[in-house]
């Protein structure tokens, strides 16, 4: 992890007392149980506690396609990166009131909606479903959990509620994980091997932890992205924890971050961070520019990686390893680092991390010109 500039570093950083003060509804404490959530989600979606994954796991399948928006969509990105990673079946994911053009029943229809209200997964879910679909549903009630009381080929995945839907990613990305095993459409770990991820998650979550080491590395690197743009590079497959990343800036911090996925990058964005010849935006020295890692990145995309440190222009640019014997656990300890920077610089800005007015305000006013 790398530290904060030695002006921003002589800063009081005074973690504890912003958390006790800003931290209204949790957030923190969320984010310490991650790692039990995801262990007991997963032990919780199995063919022994719902007897019809079986019929599901011996049905031939040509695709998956996820319905969701937001946190409750996040899921599906994960599984998607695994799947194509070493899964059996394309995933697809699809944020929207609509069906792709060209979706048919052959596709299984996996519904994520941790209120079970989410408008946009309803109606796509109601569609899907009057059209001959089977649909899995992972939700903690509401309007959407009821949906397989109404239609034979639907059934439910319960998950936990009383939290926001980001901070449940936990839950519902270990039930989707336990399902698409469950089924065949993503390969199981050999014995012993969730239980020792989960300990070495643990270990992580602990370290990161922003109130146990409040002026360590994760502290002194949010003191860095205060008051620069933030810019996160990474390999197509940890596209899932950049874009997680960013979503948990945007709404914990309130504030905006760019992605860049590489090699795609390389061919266009490149030029606009500049440091050969003088091409470049003018903004790009002042960005904190983080690289995602993981071991089993692809040769090219490593050394295009060193290059980009050496050559962007900002003094301000990382690379950041999520660590891991498998893409599962290095997306999921990247989750954990990414989720506790955030919460430290939303802190840091006087932002109460759980606070999403304009979400709320937008909700309501959609409610109100139906």
């Amino acid at each position: 992890m790398p530290m904060a500039d030695s002006k921003n570093a002589e800063q009081e950083v005074g973690m504890v007392d912003l958390a006790k003060a800003l931290d209204k509804e949790g957030m923190v404490g969320f984010t310490r149980s991650f790692v039990d959530d995801l262990e007991k989600g997963l032990a919780h979606a199995t063919p022994e506690l719902f007897p019809w994954m079986n019929d599901i796991a011996n049905t031939q399948w040509e695709g998956i396609l996820c319905l969701g928006m937001g946190g409750s969509a996040a899921g599906g990105d994960f599984i998607a990166a695994l799947s194509n990673f070493n899964g059996k079946l394309p995933i697809i994911i699809q944020r929207d009131y609509v069906l792709p053009a060209w979706w048919k029943p052959s596709w299984l229809v996996l519904s994520t909606s941790h209120s079970g209200n989410t408008e946009e997964a309803l109606e796509a879910t109601e569609t899907a479903l009057k059209s001959g679909a089977t649909a899995i549903i992972i939700s903690t009630g509401g309007i959407l959990s009821g949906l397989p009381d109404a239609y034979p080929n639907c059934f439910l995945i319960p998950s936990v509620g009383g939290q926001p839907p980001r901070t449940a990613f936990g839950h519902i990305f270990s039930r989707q994980l336990g399902l698409l095993r469950s089924i065949g459409a993503i390969p199981t770990p050999r014995e012993g091997a969730d239980e020792a991820m989960f300990t070495r998650l643990q270990k992580a979550c602990d370290g990161f932890d922003i109130l146990n080491d409040p002026e360590g590395d994760v502290a002194q690197l949010a003191l860095c992205m205060l008051e620069r743009p933030i810019a996160l590079l990474g390999p197509t497959e940890l596209q899932p924890a950049l874009n997680r990343f960013k979503n948990q800036l945007n709404e914990n911090s309130a504030r905006f971050a760019r992605i860049g996925i590489i090699p795609e990058m390389n061919h266009n964005e490149s030029v606009a961070w500049g440091g050969v010849g003088s091409d470049q935006d003018a903004s790009a020295i002042e960005h904190v520019l983080l690289l995602l890692t993981w071991q089993g990145m692809h040769r090219q995309v490593n050394k295009r990686m060193d290059w980009m440190v050496a050559h962007a222009t900002t003094d301000y640019a990382w690379k950041i390893a999520g660590e891991g014997n498998s893409l599962l656990e290095s997306l999921m300890h990247l989750c954990i680092l990414m989720d506790w920077i955030s919460l430290a610089l939303a802190f840091l800005h006087g932002k109460d991390p759980a606070a999403i007015g304009p979400i709320s305000a937008l909700k309501a006013h959609l409610e109100s010109v139906q």
